[in-house]
């Protein structure tokens, strides 16, 4: 991996390498790839001799919006069992770092919750599957982070988490 590189961190999403740095944790001093995200200016640090433990991958290709294009616009998976339950299986599912997966979660939380308020831990489950779909479609669609956010929400069908809560 390079400063430059575009790579998908699992449970945090889409970023662009933009160093690597020296830092010391614990007396060790190791060296760390140093992410930004797209999506709130966040900065995320992994040790180097971490990245494949890690499960960093590559963008998905232009060619595979297609399919999640698709899985935003299908009809929602009817899981079964408590929110709690639920919550654990999107976490396993998330964890994966495959973006079809945070599609499949976004679309479906996103449409229960404007049928009737999700839990706080959904609604969390919701906001990050939301932030890896979005900042890996940034970087693969060249839009504005606000452009694919309008976008997926128009592929799911309802309207944007920010207007909700108001």
């Amino acid at each position: 991996m390079n400063i430059g590189d575009k790579v998908v961190y699992p449970m945090h999403g889409a970023g662009e390498i933009t160093g690597i740095e020296e830092n010391e944790v614990g007396g060790v001093t190791d060296s760390y790839y140093v992410f930004r995200l797209p999506v709130g200016d966040m900065k995320l640090m992994l040790p180097v001799d971490k990245v494949a433990e890690a499960g960093l991958r590559p963008l998905i290709d232009a060619a595979q919006v297609d399919e999640v294009v698709k899985v935003l616009q299908a009809e929602s998976e009817q899981l079964q069992g408590s929110w709690n339950k639920r919550f654990h299986m999107n976490l396993e599912r998330l964890k994966t770092g495959n973006i079809l997966d945070a599609a499949a979660i976004a679309r479906n939380l996103s449409r229960q919750n404007a049928k009737k308020k999700i839990s706080s831990g959904e609604r969390r489950l919701l906001d990050l599957s939301r932030q890896i779909l979005i900042t890996e479609l940034v970087y693969v669609c060249g839009k504005t982070p606000d452009e694919i956010t309008a976008w997926v929400d128009e592929l799911i069908g309802v309207a944007t988490p920010e207007a909700d809560a108001t």
